[in-house]
């Protein structure tokens, strides 16, 4: 098999060959590209699900806690088996401003956004998050 994308022209159409594979990962499978042709897009979409995984758990567990389900993060970390301080810097995420939260769900976060730099502190003020997290003033 030939492992370079080709680009055709016949007639009016543009025909785009991308050359693939398929491999079974934990019961789904997955497109596997040739080396060259990965690109940001695919790290972009692994950063996207690990911001959008976070801020679900993020709103779950407040939700935990203020419903009164749980009494405290201690006894909130005990019951998931998670250590107490990931699961304190996660939870700040659900102060996000709601339009970052709406920017991030729709992909549309400022390239270079991570949930390492959201872990590292995230401002009270709304406009403090959108200058230190680079989204635009509201």
């Amino acid at each position: 098999m030939d492992m370079k994308p080709t680009l055709e022209v016949e007639g009016n159409s543009l025909v785009i060959n991308v050359p693939m594979k398929f491999k079974r990962r934990g019961g789904r499978k997955e497109i596997i590209v040739p080396e060259g042709l990965k690109s940001s897009a695919a790290q972009r979409l692994d950063a996207q699900e690990s911001l959008l995984t976070a801020l679900a758990k993020a709103h779950l567990w407040k939700d935990l806690l203020d419903s009164g389900t749980v009494l405290s993060i201690s006894e909130l970390a005990q019951r998931l088996g998670l250590d107490q301080s990931y699961l304190a810097r996660t939870l700040r995420l659900s102060y996000l401003a709601p339009d970052i939260i709406e920017d991030i769900v729709r992909g549309n976060e400022p390239s270079g956004l991570s949930l390492a730099k959201l872990h590292r502190g995230i401002p009270l003020l709304w406009e403090e998050q959108r200058k230190r997290f680079a989204f635009p003033e509201k």
